[in-house]
């Protein structure tokens, strides 16, 4: 097909923030759909086959749509808008940064960056207990956070208690130097520094001095009962389904549990089942319980951890086939 050659308008204000830093987001979007920006002054041309040039301006228009709702146009959001233009999938964009979860201690609001981040908070707001299930880089644990810390700022719930089971990659739990807790701690630093980032340093300290916030290795759990709390369950994959069900039951009156995994790295030993698979499949269609699977579409770290995804997921394909 010809080329043609088309003018488009991106207002002043957002010209530095659409093209990026050294332009890259416009040489993504070049690359992406072999176009051409020409810039000259505040005029903007875009050169290359119809449809494209059309994708490409499509991008545009979404890509300032953002910029004007103060949004942050980093290089995420950029993939993500290409993504949704080019498979047709323009109500997704719809969903991305539509609402804030919670403020960071800075001002910084947390919000959802795909729609299926969007559907995750959604479901957990409707239900008493979500399983967040998808690859890395895909929110699941810090939108969970995100959403206790918010609820316990707003009052709903007294206390926030964050638990993973303490299953090593490759290292011997008594191997480890130092007691009990700092043998167990380095699998739940992920969690302090979540904590940490969102909370601050002094509401950090404050609320963990009283109690209110919990973090703590999985088998803690035993024996309790837990109201007008909200649960955060991670890496629930490296659960064994006794751990998962004694983790459920465990629930009370005005309590909210969010389950996080990825079954694509499970570090139990071959022969034992995952309790987060079982759960999937016995909890599926029981009312007031949440399934959210995301995937690599959902991936907001870097490109490159998209790429990594998409790379295992085709090697295991062609392993299994």
């Amino acid at each position: 097909m010809a080329a043609i050659e088309k003018k488009i308008h991106i207002p002043t204000e957002y010209m530095a923030v659409i093209f990026g830093s050294f332009d890259a987001h416009i040489r993504k979007i070049e690359k992406a759909l072999d176009v051409t920006f020409v810039v000259r002054g505040e005029s903007v041309k875009l050169l290359g086959e119809a449809y494209n040039v059309k994708l490409s301006n499509m991008v545009i228009k979404e890509l300032v749509n953002f910029a004007s709702k103060g949004d942050a146009i980093d290089e995420q959001l950029v993939d993500y808008t290409l993504s949704a233009i080019t498979k047709d999938r323009q109500d997704d964009l719809k969903q991305v940064n539509s609402n804030v979860v919670t403020l960071t201690y800075q001002g910084k609001p947390i919000k959802a960056k795909t729609s299926g981040q969007q559907e995750y908070v959604d479901l957990i707001r409707k239900n008493m207990v979500v399983f967040g299930m998808g690859p890395a880089g895909t929110g699941k644990t810090y939108l969970a956070m995100a959403m206790a810390i918010d609820a316990f700022k707003k009052g709903e719930v007294n206390k926030i208690i964050l638990t993973r089971p303490a299953i090593e990659a490759g290292e011997k739990l008594g191997f480890l130097p130092g007691d009990l807790q700092s043998k167990v701690d380095p699998y739940l630093r992920p969690l302090y520094d979540a904590l940490f980032e969102i909370m601050g340093p002094d509401n950090f300290d404050k609320n963990m001095e009283k109690g209110l916030i919990e973090v703590a290795p999985l088998a803690y759990m035993r024996g309790r009962t837990l109201n007008n709390a909200f649960v955060v369950l991670d890496e629930a994959q490296n659960t064994t389904p006794q751990q998962m069900k004694m983790f459920l039951t465990r629930l009370g009156f005005n309590s909210k549990a969010v389950i996080t995994g990825d079954m694509t790295q499970i570090d139990l030993p071959s022969d034992k089942k995952s309790g987060l698979s079982e759960a999937y499949k016995v909890l599926t269609n029981v009312e007031g319980i949440g399934m959210c699977p995301l995937n690599r579409n959902d991936v907001v770290r870097h490109p490159l951890v998209q790429k990594i995804v998409d790379a295992y997921e085709l090697y295991e394909t062609k392993t299994k086939s």
